[in-house]
């Protein structure tokens, strides 16, 4: 597939989205989403890419909706319900994917990014990067699940501190609120995404996919239905001979 708004390539068991408006700061339209959900899909079905990682063309990592691009549309209802729905789609996407999921957070990523970003697996982000739930400074509320996901990785009063106020927060203090895993130089940012794509690679990826899914929906529930999941899916017991008999004693 040609894509306009991202670039999509593979290489060592890895698929790289990279989303292509740079000249834009990677901001988002409904075409960008249904063109890096696409490569999702594709990843997906891919028995060569064992993880996948997105990251941002340019200076910027994705800085939420494209106000200018939605304003000049004639028929803005219309243009918003799209987006909306196109934005709810990838979310979903990026959750059921039975792969790895690695944001590589390069720069500025705020609201509509930042939502899509709380859905990853893992986020590592450069010492450059900044971050910002700016929805209340434009009088937007969130609709792709902000509003539910923050309060649960950094706590509900935090949350609140951080959408009220509508600041700019360093990729450290994303870190010391658990809202990304890692933080590294810059030069060092693709470096530390391959290696620890790597140690994912090296394990069964059949598992991977499981405990992935063990994690979203028990996280959507209570403990007990949690662990009510993690009980009807017994591990494949053939793979796992095989595995633990490669170890050498």
């Amino acid at each position: 597939m040609q894509y306009q708004h991202i670039i999509y390539e593979k290489k060592d068991g890895l698929a790289w989205i990279t989303l292509n408006r740079p000249e834009r700061m990677n901001s988002i339209i409904t075409g960008m989403l249904r063109e890096w959900r696409s490569a999702l899909l594709a990843a997906g079905e891919d028995e060569e890419v064992g993880v996948v990682v997105v990251t941002g063309a340019g200076r910027g990592f994705c800085t939420g909706l494209d106000l200018k691009a939605l304003q000049q549309d004639m028929a803005v209802e219309s243009a918003v319900q799209e987006l909306d729905r196109a934005g709810m789609d990838l979310i979903e996407t990026i959750q059921s994917l039975p792969k790895a999921c690695i944001a590589m957070v390069n720069g500025p990523c705020f609201t509509g990014g930042l939502e899509i970003l709380l859905t990853f697996d893992i986020i590592i982000a450069s010492e450059e990067a900044v971050f910002g739930d700016t929805h209340t400074k434009f009088g937007i509320t969130p609709g792709w699940g902000m509003s539910q996901r923050l309060p649960r990785i950094v706590g509900l009063m935090k949350a609140k501190e951080l959408s009220f106020t509508a600041r700019t927060f360093t990729a450290k203090e994303a870190e010391s609120l658990g809202m990304v895993n890692r933080v590294v130089p810059a030069d060092r940012l693709r470096e530390e995404v391959v290696s620890i794509a790597g140690m994912i690679l090296q394990n069964s990826l059949r598992t991977v996919a499981t405990v992935k899914d063990f994690y979203n929906r028990g996280m959507s529930t209570t403990l007990a239905e949690g662990l009510k999941i993690e009980k009807t899916n017994l591990t494949n017991v053939s793979e796992a001979k095989d595995r633990v008999g490669g170890f050498k004693k």
